[in-house]
């Protein structure tokens, strides 16, 4: 095999591997997760304003009590940006505040249960001294964020079913585990170098071959 026909092979193998792996790579991370600014203070002290965050791209019906979710509810916030809270209750849970209200002490109880919550801010569970007794529907959820005394979630819509909203409206689950994310980035990368290699390699056997083809046209014909 010649050496413009190697370099040819390469080529092919190595544009045709990037060029995949990119695809696949960047397909994967888009499809599986997404990217997202935080754009208020409800969630300090855990989630600052401007904070970068990362979800996956998760179903309603798959997310527990304590993780933090996107969702979309226009037409309670009237806007169409994600709106990043709390899930507290899932359906058939029965959310009660609040054990000890009106005191820094004060626990929301889920099935009766006093919920501990390391992560509101200032240790306030409520603060609102609003009292609320919410069972959630199947295939819904009750959300609070973190900042209790500056956030508008579950406890401001008890009109509409407990405040609570449909699992359907769940965009992803945020993490704080960036490992899949960042190996897929790295591949895309990765298939990036690769498919620019293939170019290289491309370029180099045209290159051999504009040569070969020179040379044969200088050399004397036999008389």
């Amino acid at each position: 095999m010649g050496k413009a026909r190697r370099f040819a092979l390469v080529a092919w193998v190595l544009g045709c591997l990037g060029l995949v792996l990119v695809i696949a790579s960047l397909g994967w991370l888009r499809a599986g997760y997404l990217r997202a600014t935080v754009p208020s203070d409800s969630m300090s002290p855990t989630y600052a304003v401007g904070d970068g965050i990362v979800a996956e791209r998760v179903g309603g019906d798959e997310v527990r009590r304590g993780d933090v979710v996107l969702y979309s509810a226009p037409e309670r916030y009237r806007f169409a940006e994600s709106v990043m809270q709390r899930v507290v209750g899932v359906g058939g849970d029965r959310v009660v505040c609040c054990a000890s209200a009106g005191s820094t002490r004060e626990r929301i109880t889920v099935n009766g249960k006093p919920l501990h919550e390391p992560y509101v801010k200032d240790g306030i569970a409520d603060g609102l001294h609003r009292p609320y007794d919410v069972t959630v529907p199947e295939g819904r959820l009750f959300l609070l964020g973190d900042h209790r005394l500056n956030s508008m979630d579950s406890r401001f819509f008890a009109d509409d079913r407990g405040g609570t909203v449909p699992v359907g409206a769940v965009e992803g689950r945020v993490t704080d585990d960036y490992a899949v994310p960042v190996l897929l980035a790295a591949g895309a990368l990765l298939g990036s170098v690769l498919a620019l290699a293939g170019v290289v390699f491309g370029i180099a056997a045209r290159t051999v071959r504009r040569r070969a083809a020179t040379q044969s046209s200088l050399w004397p014909e036999p008389l």
